[in-house]
């Protein structure tokens, strides 16, 4: 979860997992939160504890719960989050907030396959393909992996895809493939989303940069926001600017390949395509991140026999070479440390594979 403004119809090309219509709140914690519910105080409202002023409101929800919500931080007053005992006073603005888009319409069953890692009573782990939207929003509204869990959950009567207290905890990009928890309960949600919210999940990725890195491991910090240049894309800022939100990513080489290399990359934060702008940051965009610059060549000759090489790798991998290749928590019903890890699909191995060719043929 990520990103204390709301920003008004952030496009869906921006951010590939969120719906264009939703607003995203920023209350500056490092969670990309959206809003649910909104309610006013009245002017006459004496002080009363905000989980039962919430729990007056909304008839489908329990105290409990309220108070469940309130420890993940979804429970904001006038903008910040707040404890299930603070009192409410007149005119407080009461948010209730997610980390995914409210689905203004009925979710389609769709029958997509889905590559399951791992399931149980309270959790889904699956291995996203590239190129499969997370969330319903602006020009995907069928087709994505929410439309999938809505087919593979439609005989299991306590899962309802619209319900906002199921399903995905965290996201990944529309062309980034890789693991994905989704929750089957609210109390699993909201245990695996304090994990998130707390850093203490594992979450690993592998991309192919251009260029090698030096030095060869090391930790990129900038602050990321919307780029002003260029509203689809992100872009750093110094972290002394005030300008954004922190940000850190991890990285180590894993292979150099000639002209381009695998990394490994350890998200300390998670903020939208921190990977790919944080790469190109320094100087090492992801390959074929048509977004940030990535599909032209970027290192290497300029001769045509070159050129036909390199365009034969982005016709193996149509998309950035970005994996999340490692997903670690805690299970949230039986206090288990859980691991899970999946290969590298095919086209970023082929696109490894070609390039391991070239650099050992130099």
């Amino acid at each position: 979860m990520t990103d204390d403004e709301v920003i008004d119809g952030l496009s869906a090309e921006l951010d590939d997992d969120a719906a264009a219509s939703a607003a995203l709140i920023d209350i500056g914690d490092g969670r990309d939160l959206y809003e649910h519910f909104r309610f006013v105080a009245d002017k006459g409202q004496a002080l009363l504890r905000v989980d039962k002023f919430l729990t007056e409101r909304l008839q489908k929800s329990s105290r409990n719960r309220v108070q469940q919500a309130a420890e993940a931080g979804c429970i904001l007053v006038n903008g910040k989050p707040v404890k299930s005992n603070y009192r409410v006073k007149p005119l407080d603005v009461v948010q209730v907030v997610m980390d995914r888009p409210r689905y203004e319409f009925e979710i389609v069953a769709e029958d997509i396959p889905l590559d399951i890692v791992y399931e149980d009573r309270y959790v889904l782990v699956v291995n996203k393909p590239a190129g499969l939207v997370v969330h319903p929003g602006h020009g995907n509204w069928t087709g994505t992996l929410v439309n999938a869990l809505a087919w593979h959950f439609k005989d299991t009567p306590d899962y309802d895809v619209n319900d906002p207290r199921l399903g995905l905890v965290h996201r990944i990009d529309k062309d980034t493939s890789g693991l994905l928890v989704i929750a089957k309960t609210p109390d699993a949600k909201t245990h695996l989303g304090r994990q998130f919210f707390n850093k203490t999940t594992k979450r690993e990725y592998v991309a192919v940069v251009w260029g090698e890195p030096s030095p060869a491991q090391g930790r990129i910090e900038g602050n990321i926001a919307r780029s002003t240049r260029d509203r689809l894309q992100m872009a750093v800022y110094d972290p002394q600017s005030g300008i954004g939100k922190h940000a850190v990513t991890h990285y180590s080489v894993i292979e150099p390949l000639g002209h381009v290399s695998v990394v490994k990359c350890v998200l300390e934060t998670g903020r939208t395509h921190q990977i790919r702008v944080h790469m190109r940051h320094i100087g090492h965009t992801l390959f074929n991140d048509a977004r940030y610059g990535g599909d032209v060549i970027l290192r290497g000759e300029r001769t045509a026999k070159y050129t036909r090489f390199v365009e034969n790798c982005m016709e193996i991998c149509p998309r950035q070479a970005l994996h999340a290749r490692t997903l670690g928590f805690v299970h949230p019903e039986t206090g288990e440390e859980m691991f899970f890890e999946a290969p590298l699909p095919a086209d970023m191995q082929g696109l490894i594979d070609r390039w391991r060719v070239y650099a050992n043929a130099r």
